[in-house]
């Protein structure tokens, strides 16, 4: 068990200083009150608008992971209270049933989860993220998925009469080649190897699923793209994509320690590689830039994934979402009789 590890929390005007070795980390569950579950993205460089996160914090514990910041809005700490420290909304399908109601939503494609990972441990008891699949599945409203999670198998079931109904694709994250490397910086996720059979499972199923292959950590695992590419494609996967690594506010030193604990002898080289795509710094938060790197290592790094895509098989994907979304004839018999009278 880790010893309770956070950086200063941006939001809190003073910081106190224990006198006392650090206690040991231990998971507590807290409950978000929240009245709305649809979680609105605005930024342009990102090809969805709409989220649901069942979850805040995450017990995968992935040390790059851009959401822990968002962990201090609760007061919490970027670092192990993200990972031990987990908000669920356990009004979450009722809330998205409501919202879909609204005459205003209009069936735009959903994604679980913007933020955390919607398959995380604690789904296996709480089913937050199958409950709101369902009321999707209901609604034939269309579902992107992005997860670590081998757990997605449970709600094959559910995948299926999205596929036939409306639309769904189960993306997985996976950014290393091997489940050693994995496990020194994403020490509580399942093995690289059991989300590559999950994937495949889902793909002999009729599911379609891609791989993200994201983070690239410059300096540490940009070689193993196209091996992974390619272990994608056999493991049935219709489409690829990738994103460089982010390290917005005080994820920074969150990552930076763990590195240095992981691999003392790679750091120098990640800290230079990282900087030599950013332009001398660790992190872009300008929109259509923070994906990506600049500079000629990265332009190899594009051509290494253009060349894994082709060779693996995996052609750009240029169709758009459908528009699928019902409601109730019911309800959709009263928004008639409202507008007439």
């Amino acid at each position: 068990m880790k010893l309770v590890s956070n950086p200063p929390n941006r939001f809190e005007s003073t910081q106190r200083e224990a006198l006392e070795p650090s206690s040991r980390v231990e998971i507590q569950l807290f409950e978000d009150d929240t009245q709305q579950i649809l979680s609105r993205n605005d930024s342009p460089d990102l090809p969805f608008r709409w989220s649901v996160n069942p979850y805040r914090g995450c017990f995968h514990a992935c040390a790059y992971c851009y959401a822990r910041p968002s962990h201090e809005y609760w007061g919490f700490g970027a670092g192990t209270d993200f990972e031990s420290k987990i908000v669920l909304k356990r009004r979450a399908a009722d809330l998205l049933r409501h919202a879909f109601e609204k005459r205003s939503w209009n069936g735009e494609l959903i994604v679980f989860s913007g933020n955390t990972d919607c398959y995380q441990p604690i789904e296996g008891t709480l089913g937050l993220t199958r409950a709101c699949l369902e009321v999707c599945a209901e609604y034939r409203n269309p579902v992107g998925i992005i997860t670590k999670g081998a757990l997605a198998v449970r709600d094959l079931d559910i995948f299926r009469l999205l596929h036939e109904k409306a639309w769904i694709r189960v993306y997985f994250s996976i950014a290393f080649g091997d489940d050693e490397t994995a496990r020194l910086v994403e020490p509580q996720a399942p093995t690289i190897s059991k989300r590559f059979e999950t994937m495949r499972i889902l793909s002999e199923a009729g599911i379609p699923t891609g791989i993200s292959v994201a983070p690239i950590i410059p300096g540490l695992n940009e070689d193993a793209i196209p091996a992974l590419l390619s272990r994608a494609k056999a493991a049935g996967a219709v489409s690829a994509t990738w994103s460089l690594l982010r390290l917005p506010g005080s994820l920074e030193a969150v990552f930076l320690d763990r590195m240095r604990e992981a691999f003392p002898d790679r750091i120098s080289k990640m800290i230079h590689r990282i900087q030599e795509v950013r332009g001398g710094a660790l992190s872009d938060a300008e929109f259509f830039s923070r994906h990506h790197g600049h500079g000629t290592y990265w332009r190899c790094l594009e051509q290494l994934f253009e060349l894994g895509c082709r060779r693996a098989g995996f052609v750009p994907d240029e169709q758009p979402v459908p528009r699928t979304f019902r409601r109730s004839q019911a309800q959709q018999s009263l928004f008639v009789e409202e507008e007439s009278s």
